[in-house]
């Protein structure tokens, strides 16, 4: 076979496929050539390995047994450069925390595939004795070092990485024993990507998935997770959730059936408990639609991925608030942040404190449901209105194909995500809080919505407009993404009596 054709075969023209077996197993060959760590990936001895493992440690059963007894889980960030400073995170968290699930967050190097700049940052931070890495290099450490984590804690680890390329960090993760492994092509290239396409996004998640798949086929059931947004401005359910349809859909089609959904909170208790019970609903509903019916989709809640304000009592409460909106919400999951969010990387002391404060607001909120109640109702079908005009109308335009349809759409703009660097991503849309909290489209852009639908989201913003005595334009929509960081006095301002006011 001749090069070109050899490249056609391990890159074909793009859909939602299933990748051959025979063209990915050329597909790992290359990959795991592509850094002498990969050479200690051994499929045959990384099964046995999570099969001997013990049932509490695997993510996926962690995540059915919670959904089956309703319980919220607890899952931080984290990550150090070098490998002792992350065993002493991932220890801390799991037993000063108290995490449900133990997390290894990768540094922006290992993100970007520069393994040799990662390198060079751990073996610094090694010398000074401090992390001078936004996350662990899992790549650098390979199998054998990154298991001795895995040994190290005695919860599910899971591997947050916050990249577009998850080939390398995937095939080492799972191959050390990590259960759990956060990304999808769509939703982190539009987050975090400026010149990747979402078509290349999109193949480099389907060997993810398609990795993962493989694991099953051997009897080991990996835990694949739908990131949500994690642009720190502010994402409308609906596009959150269109977006996680067509992520989960392009899994599925690689085999995987054990695959999460991620939403961040509104912070608005109605809208986020309605979002996260539609997201679920709308995903059966389109997996059913193409004939999937066993791929198990639990939700995660993610604390405020805005900004954060600096008071640590603020941010305490944004904390409480998060775990209460979860438990309530009915999400099987929530990743937590701590008091010291605006400030940079948190210490694993206050990362901890995080997962405590949330543990117990989850505590507070048990048993709590908002079913029956009118506003909540009302917000779910209103969702539900949203994602299926974006979804449905998306796959038109690739005639099924969930790939196909996706790059189309956003082409078109009929598929879209506010102020997304990704330069394939028109960001036409402007979201905005309404006078009520919750979370509305100010500008719609090319999305399919219903006329009757964005008059309610404008009525909303009309009204907080005229409460504030501000234009309803895009000023709204930059105050709604600041909105949170703002000082209490700003937020809430202190009643003052006037001199006429009669005494006490």
């Amino acid at each position: 076979m001749n090069e070109s054709a050899a490249k056609a075969e391990l890159e074909p023209p793009l859909s939602e496929a299933a990748i051959p077996a025979d063209a990915f197993a050329r597909m790992r060959a290359l990959n795991l050539a592509r850094w002498p760590t990969g050479a200690g990936v051994d499929l045959d001895e990384a099964v046995a390995y999570h099969r001997a493992m013990p049932r509490h440690k695997r993510l996926t059963e962690a995540m059915r047994a919670a959904r089956a007894e309703r319980r919220c889980l607890t899952q931080p960030r984290g990550g150090f450069a070098t490998l002792a400073m992350h065993k002493a995170l991932m220890v801390t968290l799991d037993r000063d925390g108290l995490a449900d699930i133990v997390p290894t967050t990768t540094d922006s190097y290992t993100r970007n595939e520069q393994f040799a700049a990662a390198q060079a940052g751990a073996e610094e931070s090694e010398r000074l004795g401090r992390s001078l890495l936004n996350g662990f290099p899992i790549v650098n450490n390979g199998v054998a070092a990154c298991r001795s984590l895995i040994e190290a804690i005695d919860k599910p680890a899971i591997m947050l990485t916050g990249t577009s390329m998850p080939k390398l960090t995937g095939e080492i993760g799972f191959a050390a024993g990590y259960t759990g492994y956060l990304g999808s092509g769509i939703a982190y290239t539009t987050s975090y990507t400026k010149e990747m396409s979402i078509a290349q996004g999109i193949r480099n998640y389907q060997y993810l998935d398609r990795l993962a798949a493989l694991y099953a086929a051997h009897g080991v059931e990996l835990h694949r997770r739908q990131p949500g947004f994690l642009t720190g401005t502010n994402i409308p359910p609906c596009i959150a959730i269109a977006i996680a349809v067509l992520d989960c859909l392009l899994a599925a089609a690689q085999g995987v059936r054990n695959y999460g959904l991620e939403l961040g909170q509104t912070l608005h208790l109605v809208q986020d408990a309605a979002a996260i019970a539609a997201c679920e609903s709308l995903v059966q509903e389109y997996l059913a639609r193409k004939g999937y019916h066993d791929v198990f989709t639990p939700v995660t809640s993610l604390h405020w991925m805005g900004a954060w304000p600096h008071d640590e009592a603020q941010a305490a409460t944004l904390v409480s608030y998060g775990g209460t909106l979860a438990a309530i919400a009915g999400a099987v999951s929530v990743t937590t942040k701590s008091t010291h969010e605006a400030d940079g990387i948190p210490t694993p002391q206050a990362n901890a404190e995080g997962l405590r404060i949330t543990r117990m607001a989850i505590y507070l909120a048990r048993g709590l449901r908002l079913d029956g109640l009118a506003q909540y109702e009302d917000e779910k079908a209103l969702i539900a209105r949203e994602v299926r005009a974006i979804v449905d109308k998306v796959l038109e335009m690739g005639d099924g194909d969930a790939a196909i349809a996706t790059i189309r759409a956003f082409e078109a703009g009929v598929l879209d995500v506010p102020w997304s660097p990704n330069r394939h991503v028109k960001s036409r849309v402007l979201p905005a809080r309404d006078a009520d909290g919750y979370l509305r489209i100010l500008d719609p852009g090319a999305l399919p919505l219903p006329r009757d639908v964005l008059d309610v989201h404008r009525a909303g913003l009309e009204a907080r407009a005229a409460r504030e005595r501000v234009p309803c334009n895009r000023e709204l929509a930059i105050r709604s993404v600041y909105e949170m960081s703002e000082p209490l006095s700003v937020l809430q301002p202190c009643s003052v009596l006037s001199d006429s006011a009669p005494s006490m």
